[in-house]
């Protein structure tokens, strides 16, 4: 709530603002300030994330336990109160709602604190990983601070969309198998079907029976070979620098460009001095 009070002889009106918008006020600096304290924040919700999915990847190979299970439960509350500030100092709430980024994180919140029997909650655990590649804040970050991040940038989107793809279609393949199919016997089993079937190797030692397994290796095949060839397209492409065109707005040059390919405008791109 805001109280109005007098400010004195001009006769203006001052504001006080309430605990929750002080609260709401100093949560925004750390996730959006440029302050040191709120960079700083950022990279710990950044090491937290990275090591979040290690302990899912890990954990999917490993029997359960009550030390992964404690761990599960310490990992739920931390994104659980990343998730609930995120959303107090959303500018637009109900918004956020209609995001699909939104509801998977909630679904990896149930995973990890609901008590899910043995590796089910692992599958749901997977679409944390979607979470490295849509904080478009904390990569603007990157591009600011780390010259290695900047140079690149394409190599390790296009590793960590690999990585994601075939992280989740593991997990798919895991839980629409178990059940029935002899030989995905564990998360090892279906990473391996995972990656002969995206490389197109196919060796058939590991086949999906039936008509959902052979839609899934399908999928597994087209997209998996479509972000496989990006990759290779990031890897031997000449290496771009990212500087936008004053004229035309162009964001990716060669790093020696002089003039803009789009509008031949002089471009003043800054050189580190490195080759």
């Amino acid at each position: 709530m805001v109280l109005p009070h007098n400010s004195g002889e001009h006769g203006l009106v001052d504001t006080v603002a309430s605990p929750f918008e002080l609260v709401r006020g100093r949560i925004r600096q750390l996730y959006e300030g440029e302050t040191p304290g709120g960079v700083r924040f950022r990279y710990a919700l950044l090491v937290l994330d990275i090591v979040t999915v290690l302990f899912i990847i890990v954990t999917s190979f490993l029997p359960r336990s009550k030390a992964v299970e404690s761990l599960d439960v310490v990992f739920g509350v931390l994104i659980l109160a990343d998730f609930s500030a995120r959303l107090i100092i959303s500018r637009h709430p109900l918004q956020d709602f209609t995001r699909l980024s939104t509801w998977t994180d909630m679904v990896v919140i149930v995973s990890f604190l609901a008590p899910l029997a043995g590796e089910a909650g692992g599958f749901l655990r997977t679409l944390r990983t979607l979470r490295l590649l849509r904080d478009v804040q904390m990569v603007a970050r990157l591009r600011i601070d780390s010259p290695f991040f900047r140079k690149n940038e394409e190599v390790i989107f296009a590793v960590a969309n690999l990585a994601v793809f075939i992280f989740v279609m593991t997990g798919i393949v895991y839980e629409t198998q178990k059940s029935h199919n002899n030989q995905i016997a564990n998360y090892a089993d279906a990473l391996y079907f995972t990656v002969t079937a995206l490389t197109t190797t196919g060796f058939g030692d590991i086949t999906l029976p039936g008509t959902i397994g052979r839609l899934i290796t399908v999928v597994i095949m087209i997209f998996g070979v479509t972000l496989f060839l990006y990759l290779a397209k990031a890897l031997l492409a000449p290496a771009k620098v990212r500087f936008p065109c004053p004229i035309c707005g162009l964001q990716r040059h060669d790093i020696d460009a002089v003039h803009c390919k789009a509008c031949g405008t002089v471009l003043n791109i800054p050189d580190e001095g490195s080759d």
